[in-house]
């Protein structure tokens, strides 16, 4: 898919399935997704609170595997 049509594709789905997760671990939380999903399948929102960035996901089952990675289970939807 072309960048556009990624954005519409977002465009479409979003919201979706919302993950918050802690500031500190954006990186990691973006590293899995890029790793485990294509690009078009999440999104992630910044500083969507104070220390927390929101993660979007097109289908709930990989919004909810990201919740079960247990590295990032302590600091999600606190």
């Amino acid at each position: 898919m072309t960048p556009l049509e990624i954005s519409e594709h977002k465009m479409r789905w979003k919201p979706g399935y919302c993950v918050r997760l802690h500031s500190d671990l954006v990186t990691d939380g973006k590293q899995w997704c890029r790793r485990n999903l294509q690009r078009q399948e999440w999104s992630v929102t910044t500083y969507t609170n104070v220390y927390e960035h929101t993660f979007h996901f097109e289908e709930i089952e990989n919004g909810k595997l990201f919740e079960t990675i247990p590295e990032f289970k302590k600091f999600i939807n606190q």
